[in-house]
């Protein structure tokens, strides 16, 4: 059985959290708590060229916060 987050058959999503961080997400698999849907259904391939071209700060969005000196 193929690793579900290697299959290039399946559809994707691309999952953001509360920190703004990305996931490519399989579309058969429910989305875990704490995510939501920001792109997708798609192919993995464009779901994987959605988050290089809108991830593109890799800090969580807290460290993005502290470093702007904004703290909730």
């Amino acid at each position: 059985m193929k690793n579900p987050f290697e299959n290039e058959q399946l559809s994707f999503f691309v999952l953001v959290n509360e920190e703004e961080q990305f996931s490519l997400w399989p579309a058969p698999i429910d989305v875990p708590a704490g995510w939501r849907i920001v792109f997708g259904e798609d192919t993995r391939a464009n779901c994987l060229a959605y988050i290089q071209s809108h991830w593109t700060d890799m800090r969580p969005a807290s460290l993005k916060q502290q470093t702007h000196g904004i703290v909730k």
